[in-house]
């Protein structure tokens, strides 16, 4: 619809609005230094950016926050400077590179993830899980409306974590056998094992300890992640899943970057993983976030040869 046929916003319209801004930058404390921080808020959402791509480049990240490229650019730089910024050949296009953090920009990221994400948690904690069910619908919804304009045969996407109900491990079993026996021709022997492996996260789950997340795109699910206390120094991340659909998005970034912040908000000194050598866009992930291929053995499994390798990460 062309915005010119609309009629004009009432007063009382426009009144509501700006109150509803004040309230919600006094609520957010958008008026504070960000995240207790002396870095500017677009400066985070960059390193936000950075963490949470897969192989972002500088025209993206620049388009989607609306930045002036000179202005992305000094602050590349400025984080280059700090060791936080890693750059390689684009594969597809010379006049680019891709960008990543290194190992030291995780780590200065991660505490502002973990500190926003326990300022969110302080807000919702003052509802009833059905208000915070209200405000999230609420605010998806303001979203939904504000959001620009789709292109022609597109439509926003949403993208929420959350923790499992009723159903979803027995989803994110069905999901692995089906996914691994389509792609990789996986036999049965390989859902068995993650359903032992989910059967035990239920009967023996410590909350205080592990954390499982689902992922929903648009309501509908389409990946997951467990991590599990293996020791009192070190955990486990287990059974990381993404849907052909969801691929892309960095989903499958954001999944394990929740896992490495709640082991290092838990305390945890180590984290470790089991994968195969075959899953190449799993141990992109790994490598990137600074895991360290421990071990590497060949072994036959699921109707395969495969090789499978242990990585570590030190919190």
């Amino acid at each position: 619809m062309n915005t010119a046929d609309l009629p004009a916003p009432s007063a009382s319209a426009v009144k509501a609005v700006r109150h509803f801004n004040r309230f919600y930058t006094r609520e957010m404390g958008v008026l504070d230094p960000y995240l207790g921080t002396a870095m500017p808020l677009t400066e985070v959402r960059v390193l936000y950016e950075l963490a949470h791509r897969e192989q972002p480049v500088a025209s993206e990240i620049a388009r989607d926050l609306g930045l002036d490229g000179g202005y992305l650019s000094r602050i590349l730089r400025r984080f280059e400077s700090q060791g936080w910024l890693s750059r390689a050949p684009h594969a597809g296009d010379g006049r680019q590179s891709v960008l990543g953090l290194t190992q030291a920009g995780h780590d200065a990221f991660a505490p502002l993830q973990q500190k926003s994400r326990d300022e969110a948690a302080a807000l919702l904690m003052r509802l009833s899980p059905a208000d915070q069910q209200r405000l999230i619908h609420a605010m998806q919804t303001v979203e939904s409306l504000l959001a620009p304009s789709p292109a022609a045969g597109t439509r926003p996407r949403t993208v929420v974590l959350r923790d499992p109900q009723p159903g979803d491990i027995g989803w994110v079993v069905q999901q692995h056998g089906e996914i691994y026996a389509r792609e990789y021709g996986w036999n049965g022997e390989f859902e068995a094992l993650v359903a032992d492996i989910a059967a035990k996260f239920m009967r023996d789950f410590q909350p205080e300890w592990e954390k499982c997340w689902i992922a929903e795109l648009d309501g509908e699910r389409v990946g997951a992640v467990f991590l599990v206390r293996k020791s009192a120094t070190t955990a486990q991340l287990r059974m990381l899943l993404l849907a052909p659909r969801a691929r892309g998005m960095g989903l499958g970034a954001r999944l394990t970057d929740e896992c490495i912040a709640f082991a290092r908000a838990k305390g945890y000194k180590k984290m470790v993983l089991w994968t195969n050598s075959c899953l190449t866009a799993a141990r992109g992930i790994y490598g990137s976030r600074g895991f360290k291929l421990e071990k590497s053995e060949p072994y036959e499994g699921f109707g395969q040869q495969l090789v499978g390798e242990t990585w570590s990460l030190k919190l």
